[in-house]
């Protein structure tokens, strides 16, 4: 079998990838460190395949991702699939006119911003990033695709952290989520 036909590494495979980071960025918290798979060459071209294959079944006319991770991962899912990528951006980063939505954080604000003219009226727009915890930042970049236009129907994720309940919150607002990992705790 050539290179191009075989199978992705497993979900399994792809977990030992992560690294733990304990007590980051606070005593008590686990972080789950995906700069080690993204650095594993099979490692992140399997997430991408992995990813890819539940945008397609999703049906998904665009993607779009959050700044920053979202951005490496779904646009790698966006070019797989042959289909544009939309970023979702921190404020003052596009040079055209945009639309945004403040969202609280666990210590504070942020905004989000988008080219409105990126989002065609109806597109079936699939969220791609790296993890979802709180859910905050995949609600609120929601909400602004759906403002622009968009239809957002699903979300997809490398890591769910369930603890934090954000997959819940983000099921209450319509968005069927997957995630390819899951770790206890947060």
């Amino acid at each position: 079998m050539s290179d191009a036909h075989k199978e992705p590494m497993s979900l399994s495979e792809l977990a030992a990838l992560i690294r733990d980071v304990p007590d980051f960025p606070q005593p008590g918290i686990l972080f789950r460190d995906i700069t080690t798979l993204i650095r594993h060459g099979d490692g992140f071209a399997a997430t991408i395949t992995h990813l890819a294959r539940r945008a397609r079944a999703a049906q998904a006319e665009v993607i779009a991702g959050m700044e920053a991770r979202g951005f490496i991962f779904g646009a790698a899912v966006a070019a797989q699939l042959g289909i544009g990528f939309v970023p979702v951006r921190k404020p003052g980063k596009l040079p055209v006119p945009t639309i945004g939505i403040d969202y609280a954080l666990e210590y504070g604000r942020d905004r989000l911003e988008i080219d409105p003219t990126a989002i065609d009226p109806g597109a079936r727009i699939v969220i791609v990033d790296d993890l979802i915890a709180t859910g905050g930042t995949a609600l609120a970049a929601t909400e602004l695709l759906r403002r622009a236009g968009g239809q957002v129907a699903h979300a997809l994720f490398v890591i769910d952290l369930p603890d934090l309940h954000g997959a819940d919150r983000l099921r209450g607002a319509g968005v069927t989520v997957e995630a390819l990992l899951d770790f206890a705790g947060h």
